[in-house]
């Protein structure tokens, strides 16, 4: 007997909470993997990917590739919309994630929209370069 998508178990539970706690960060399944092969009860790599996957039809999570490379990375949504509202910075480094939040970006994006008639896709939009803590390092 198959069970409805929004169907929740314990697993699933834990593994929403997981991600509901990094408060809006990205994170990738191996990160995932990781925190809950830690874990008394740990939840195993399938049963991960699988509930990511349902998580993502049930409208929790989105799933989007930064740069093509790193694999893919996961965040909770819920009822937010708010990862359309900024840039995202990528150190080419340690791979970190940054969310861009600066009034300069809306400016950025008016101007190219009313000169050059193009529409920016905050949501896809990733700038490249390096951490602080990366720079400090050198």
């Amino acid at each position: 007997m198959r069970r409805p998508a929004n169907y929740n178990t314990k697993q699933r539970e834990a593994i929403l909470d997981y991600i509901i706690s990094l408060d809006g960060a990205h994170v990738t399944a191996g990160q995932i993997v990781k925190h809950f092969s830690n874990m008394p009860i740990p939840i195993g790599r399938t049963t991960i990917y699988r509930h990511l996957d349902k998580l993502m039809e049930t409208g929790k999570l989105r799933r989007y590739t930064t740069d093509g490379v790193s694999g893919v990375c996961y965040q909770y949504i819920g009822d937010e919309v708010g990862c359309y509202t900024h840039f995202h910075l990528k150190c080419e480094d340690c791979g970190e994630l940054i969310h861009m939040e600066c009034n300069m970006l809306g400016r950025l994006e008016g101007h190219i929209l009313k000169e050059h008639s193009f529409q920016i896709n905050a949501l896809k939009t990733v700038l490249y370069g390096q951490c602080s803590a990366c720079s400090e390092k050198e």
